[in-house]
């Protein structure tokens, strides 16, 4: 019976769900109220994991035909992906670091100067996993990790977004937003990046520029990763069949599973858009009844607060800012591959679509807020590399942990997680 209980101690469905549990309580909501967010919240948890699990199976299958296709190790800069990996192994220790990372958020902008409270949930499950594996790769006891890994993300939630301030206050005309999106190192930086070109503001401005027709497409997320994974599927299969080894011949149809090869990756780069469609609804289920419980206590206790909101709320600022800035971050993230194997770098990242169209679209459109499409897009091609090359740092830390199929490349992810990395390597653990 202890056996069986200690077991479900492991099982981070319950455990978000049990965070759940206590924000409602902590709200005073009704008794149904409370039963339908917990269950919701454990469902959206096990949504989740339907969705990781498929995905993990479709990048598996890319990451052995690309590998095998051009004899490189390539690993995807897919955070959700990396995000499944890590939960499906230390899910418990994630889900209470994120859980002291809402409590140290509220606590430190009550107390500090620091005022934001960060809003966007999924963001802080994904820097919680990388403060948990860095922790975890250096041997701390566990205990530890949840504490200080919690205190440190809360501190992240509450102060990184203030590097932003100066600039969302230019695009929204307001102060009453913050940046509740974990690049923000990345974003301040294209914003001063776009302060060169402020002289020809008025001539580069990115409003009156007239992007082709087909470039709207790719602001519905679902397509750009859809035509994004159909298009590397292609690749790493005609490498396969191109490069004169039989073994990577039968590779090739061993994965598709019958003698139409060619039809394969079509199906699976839709499998992996549908899949992801599934991983993030179960994402934002489970997060919105935790992150709605820190938001009603700190309207309550913290009048002071600035709510820090997803990158998506200042996208109608500047929409075609938004467009130039995913294809800068793209190009950007296709240098860094090209330079990755020109140096021969044992592991080469590949750029993820959706990393390019929500971290590259926002560096744009701060980039835009002072130096117009210019600002936009050499700020976000600039970002774009540091997206995909940054994550070279800790992948051995990582892959030595198991999460060696996908990276996270957000960059306040890779410059905090490599200064812990490198002081817990300093003081010996």
């Amino acid at each position: 019976m202890l056996d069986a209980i200690l077991a479900q101690t492991r099982n981070t469905a319950l455990i978000v769900g049990l965070i759940a549990f206590i924000g409602l309580v902590l709200q005073k909501k009704s008794v149904t109220d409370i039963i339908s967010g917990t269950a919701k919240t454990i469902i959206g948890f096990m949504i989740f994991s339907i969705g990781s699990s498929a995905i993990g199976t479709i990048v598996g299958n890319f990451t052995t035909l690309f590998n095998a296709g051009f004899n490189i190790e390539g690993v995807t800069t897919q955070v959700e992906i990396a995000t499944a990996l890590a939960l499906d192994t230390y899910g418990t220790e994630v889900a209470l670091v994120l859980l002291v990372g809402f409590v140290s958020n509220l606590v430190i902008a009550k107390f500090t100067k620091f005022k934001a409270i960060f809003l966007t949930g999924q963001h802080f499950l994904y820097f919680a996993c990388v403060i948990a594996l860095v922790l975890i790769a250096h041997d701390v006891p566990t205990g530890v990790v949840i504490v200080a890994g919690g205190i440190l993300l809360g501190f992240c939630g509450a102060a990184l977004p203030t590097l932003c301030q100066p600039f969302m206050r230019k695009i929204t005309g307001s102060d009453d937003l913050a940046m509740g999106h974990f690049n923000t190192i990345g974003y301040a930086f294209s914003g001063m990046v776009g302060k060169l070109f402020a002289k020809s503001k008025e001539k580069s401005d990115s409003s009156t520029v007239e992007l082709p027709k087909f470039f709207e497409l790719f602001r519905d997320f679902i397509f750009s990763i859809a035509l994004f994974m159909v298009v590397l599927f292609y690749i790493a299969v005609f490498a396969c069949m191109l490069s004169g080894k039989p073994e990577n011949v039968e590779l090739v149809k061993q994965i598709s599973g019958n003698d139409l090869w060619f039809i394969s990756p079509l199906i699976q780069g839709l499998n992996f858009a549908a899949a992801m469609s599934v991983l993030i609804y179960g994402v934002r289920q489970f997060i919105a009844e935790i992150t709605a419980a820190f938001v009603a206590i700190s309207e309550k206790y913290i009048p002071n607060s600035k709510p820090a909101v997803d990158c998506p709320a200042i996208f109608p600022f500047a929409p075609n800012a938004v467009v130039i800035g995913f294809i800068g971050a793209f190009l950007g993230g296709l240098t860094a591959t090209a330079l990755m194997v020109a140096f021969n770098s044992p592991t080469v990242f590949i750029p993820a679509a959706g990393i390019c169209f929500f971290s590259g679209g926002t560096s744009g459109v701060f980039g835009d807020a002072y130096g117009g499409w210019k600002g936009a897009l050499l700020g976000s091609y600039l970002v774009g590399i540091a997206l995909c090359a940054l994550p070279l740092v800790l992948f051995p830390a990582f892959s030595q942990l198991g999460i060696s199929q996908a990276s996270f490349p957000n960059i306040d992810y890779n410059i905090v997680g490599s200064v812990l990395h490198w002081i817990l390597s300093l003081v010996g653990l």
